[in-house]
């Protein structure tokens, strides 16, 4: 099963920049959470800080009982080994077969014998679909296999926690489509706490059970799914439609005058009102696989806080859950579904 991951009151500048502030949130044992952001809100900075690669200069970020801000290199190296990352661009060796680049952590840190390694390491490669090719250099492959073999490489060491940084960029998408099924598969087969950095609506309507969104140097929102998917913050749904009419800019935020001027409009009729599109189902795991662990303990979490929602969060995650008569809970018996407002 994954592990927790809390975040506290995380804030990192680069010199007089401040990227953001205050970042606090909990990624959920075993649970698939997006992250949410236009270009240059430091969504990859926020991994870079999860793993402990960046120093932000308050707040902490616990990992099984390790501070990954603060704590001294040799536990900071012992807890950097429950992450697994795949890297926006694959980050392969050029001059490295796919076999060779999947086994290179397990070369640098550890010391398996190389019949274990090729085991462990044709296994993860068949997992995400690249059985056969292991003796391709990534310079013969596409862009999408080259995904594949940067998310095999970083299944490896058996992570309990696995960060994507924008596993669709350059992808097509029919690719988009694939790599996000076969993210949730593995969610599916391995439990892991999963943190998806995307720009990619599809995936962030159909993938997590959980979803945040950085702006203007904040956490805008972090939850599950339905809480931001029926969010009337203007940022949110501006970003959910793909709208130019929102507080979000070309570069980040648009000045007070223009969003002024919007907000006329819109009073006056000349802007349509952003509708925020239909919650879509969530994606379930692939035909033979079994159901996710995750998503029966992230159904417990949900109908429990129920009540601290937002009406129309709470209209979704009980229509999402329509045919249950009865949530089952930790100690094996059932309860009521509550009702809004949080009374049963």
């Amino acid at each position: 099963m994954g592990i927790e991951v809390v975040v506290e009151g995380l804030t990192k500048s680069f010199g007089p920049q401040r990227i953001w502030q205050d970042v606090s949130l909990t990624l959920p044992a075993g649970e698939v959470s997006v992250m949410l952001g236009p270009s240059g809100t430091g969504k990859t900075v926020f991994l870079k800080s999860l793993i402990g690669l960046i120093k932000p200069e308050r707040g902490r970020v616990l990992v099984d009982g390790v501070d990954m801000v603060h704590a001294r290199e040799r536990a900071l190296h012992r807890a950097r080994r429950l992450f697994g990352v795949m890297y926006q661009d694959g980050a392969l060796f050029g001059s490295m077969t796919l076999f060779d680049n999947v086994a290179f952590p397990l070369r640098e840190h550890t010391r398996k014998r190389e019949s274990e390694i090729r085991r462990i390491v044709m296994e993860r490669m068949d997992m995400v679909g690249l059985a056969g090719a292991e003796q391709k250099l990534p310079g013969q492959i596409s862009g999408g296999m080259r995904k594949r073999a940067g998310l095999a490489r970083a299944l490896v060491m058996d992570p309990q926690i696995i960060l994507c940084d924008e596993p669709d960029s350059g992808l097509d998408p029919v690719r988009t489509a694939y790599i996000t099924q076969l993210l949730m598969d593995l969610n599916a087969q391995l439990d892991a706490t999963m943190l998806i950095v995307t720009h990619n609506i599809d995936i962030a309507t159909t993938l997590p059970d959980n979803i945040g969104m950085l702006f203007l140097r904040r956490l805008v929102g972090f939850g599950p799914r339905e809480v931001l998917l029926t969010s009337q913050e203007p940022v949110i749904a501006q970003f959910l439609n793909g709208s130019r009419h929102g507080p979000i800019g070309m570069s980040e935020e648009k000045d007070a005058a223009l969003l002024a001027a919007e907000r006329e409009q819109l009073a006056a009729g000349a802007l349509a009102t952003a509708e925020l599109p239909e919650i879509r189902p969530q994606l379930v795991p692939s035909p033979g696989l079994p159901d996710r662990a995750a998503a029966r303990r992230r159904k417990e979490r949900v109908l429990g806080m129920l009540g601290q929602l937002p009406e129309p969060a709470q209209l979704a995650i009980m229509e999402s859950y329509r045919n249950d008569l009865r949530a089952p809970t930790h100690d094996g018996l059932t309860r009521p579904i509550p009702t809004l407002g949080g009374e049963e």
